[in-house]
């Protein structure tokens, strides 16, 4: 009777979709002392699963090339600014303050891995977060050029908390570019924060956005109270490539 019992409460809870209380409630049986706490162990467990099924669902919805989280960072190997600075971000104060991340720095110093790490922690924090790369996200706004589309995108581009944009300074932008960034960019200012990871000073975006008046508004407007990152060093993923090589021939 108990096994048949059983089955059709789990049947029940596939039809319901009440997973935590389905994957949790034979063990709730076991460690229960009285209704009450059998009642509140299945709806803890519930509510959990239906957290982590958000958070699941924002981090799909992200479009992380790979995921690395912040307790995954080999601290030592990244550049000493990061080193230091990776604490504070790590609270993500400066998504609640709307400011932008500049991470400036030459190639596999871990720009990205860090941009992930803290685009993964925002996710579990109930944040709506995109990763794009530059010239990805260039080709989506040529993509939706015209009046209506580009409405409908900006609206879209303005809701995410944190737009994680990768790559700055790997491909040069063509006028028409530029200026469809440099707006989508501008309605963010100030309000939702944008993380940066470039290899170039700004001094030298001029050779990104051909236009040098573009070029220099764009970092005027994207640096303002930004926390900016130097993120020069040696590189992050061939330490890590060489440890794990020694690792592997222990």
């Amino acid at each position: 009777m108990k096994i048949k019992i059983y089955e059709e409460i789990k049947e029940y809870c596939k039809i319901l979709n009440l997973k935590g209380i389905l994957n949790s409630f034979e063990e709730s049986i076991e460690l229960s002392d009285g209704y009450e706490d059998f009642l509140h162990r299945l709806l803890v467990k519930e509510v959990e699963e239906k957290d982590q099924r958000s958070i699941n669902s924002r981090v799909k919805a992200a479009k992380f090339p790979y995921r690395i989280y912040v307790d995954d960072l080999n601290k030592d190997y990244l550049p000493k600014d990061m080193q230091g600075t990776l604490p504070e971000l790590s609270t993500l104060k400066f998504i609640e303050e709307g400011r932008n991340i500049i991470m400036t720095g030459n190639p596999g110093t871990g720009k990205t891995a860090c941009a992930i790490a803290l685009g993964l922690k925002a996710c579990e924090r109930g944040y709506k977060v995109l990763f794009v790369t530059i010239p990805q996200l260039v080709t989506l706004l040529k993509e939706n050029r015209d009046d209506e589309k580009l409405t409908k995108y900006h609206n879209q581009f303005e809701k995410y908390d944190l737009v994680i944009t990768d790559e700055l300074g790997y491909t040069t932008i063509d006028q028409d570019g530029a200026n469809l960034l440099f707006n989508s960019m501008s309605l963010r200012v100030n309000r939702k924060s944008i993380i940066i990871t470039t290899n170039l000073l700004f001094s030298r975006w001029k050779e990104v956005f051909i236009d040098p008046i573009t070029a220099a508004a764009m970092a005027d407007r994207l640096s303002y109270r930004a926390i900016n990152v130097n993120m020069e060093g040696e590189s992050y993923r061939y330490r890590m490539t060489l440890r794990e090589k020694e690792e592997r021939n222990q």
